[in-house]
């Protein structure tokens, strides 16, 4: 059954969660027509949103990024918040097919009235996320959602993407990798606002305390991204509830920081603007590829930079170069 936007916005506003579901697959939609409506309740839905914190939650596969997401998100709902989760699925690079299997692994938080889960794919697009995560948050913020929580993919450097979207990036780690530094590169310490030491328990503890202490010297090493904001390194065991009320505490702390210095309003306007030089170069793609010579010389281009005719960046600039001149479009 198709809705319209004006039904779409209403169920978004009341809360239903079945309509707000099908407000973020119209968002995630690639049809020409359902783009067109995704555009216009998204403008619609502008003014209500905006009043949520976005956490993003990152961390090697195996951290326990699920079970800390449901057990922090019973824990802000049991303060009175709600809790949307957006779970990103790494898709398959061949068929782009996820498995989409938060629902199942986060099955006491999905029965949380208070609480709204939704599993997108990847389908591909880089830094950890979906190419509408943004967009969905947009929705959820509408919704009336305190907590946004963004589950990455969690495939290795390129996670710190999910910082240009998230007021708190929280980074988890676990003991038992080897060299526990060797798995956390410079990026991702320039992004990181939250650490916290996953999976601690009796036989671990130590090792975790001087894991800690490396961290902390380690991060003495990079600038800091917030003014006054030391990055806590926390421990504790999201599977045992253990430290979790710390990592709520240091989040809001974090938060009223930023608020505090003027820089929460100025990172948001920072993003919006990120997302903007985003879409303005997916509709350029867009618009590209809806010219039969446009797309004969993109193909011409592309197969002089892969058989190395002449090197990539130069086909690139000569293509684009091309278009704007108009001398290929139909």
């Amino acid at each position: 059954m198709k809705f319209s936007t004006e039904e779409l916005i209403e169920g978004i506003k009341s809360g239903n969660k079945r309509l707000i579901a099908k407000a973020i697959t119209l968002v995630e939609s690639k049809k020409a027509e359902h783009r067109i409506q995704a555009e216009d309740l998204l403008k619609k839905i502008m003014p209500l949103t905006g009043n949520s914190i976005r956490v993003g939650v990152t961390g090697v596969p195996g951290a326990g990024k699920s079970t800390f997401i449901e057990s922090f998100g019973r824990l802000a709902i049991a303060q009175g918040k709600k809790v949307a989760v957006l779970a990103i699925d790494p898709s398959s690079s061949i068929n782009k097919g996820s498995i989409l299997g938060d629902k199942t692994r986060m099955e006491e938080l999905a029965k949380e009235e208070n609480a709204f889960i939704r599993p997108s794919p990847s389908s591909g697009f880089l830094g950890g996320v979906a190419n509408t995560t943004f967009e969905t948050m947009m929705i959820c913020e509408a919704a009336g959602y305190d907590y946004i929580l963004i589950e990455t993919v969690g495939v290795g450097q390129s996670e710190v993407l999910v910082a240009d979207i998230t007021d708190v990036f929280l980074f988890l780690k676990i003991i038992g990798g080897g060299d526990e530094l060797q798995g956390i590169k410079r990026g991702i310490m320039e992004m990181v606002d939250v650490i916290f030491i996953n999976k601690i328990d009796q036989d671990n503890f130590q090792k975790a305390k001087n894991t800690r202490l490396e961290l902390k010297r380690a991060l003495d090493f990079i600038p800091p991204k917030e003014k006054d904001w030391k990055i806590p390194v926390l421990l504790g065991s999201a599977l045992k509830n253990e430290g979790l009320q710390e990592i709520y505490d240091k989040i809001s702390e974090f938060i009223e920081l930023k608020k505090k210095d003027g820089r929460f309003d100025e990172v948001r306007i920072q993003q919006a603007e990120k997302r903007f030089e985003y879409w303005v170069q997916e509709y350029i793609l867009s618009l590209m590829k809806k010219s039969n010579t446009v797309e004969e010389a993109y193909q011409m281009h592309k197969k002089n930079a892969s058989e190395m005719v002449s090197n990539p960046s130069t086909e690139a600039k000569l293509f684009v170069e091309k278009f704007l001149s108009g001398e290929n479009r139909d």
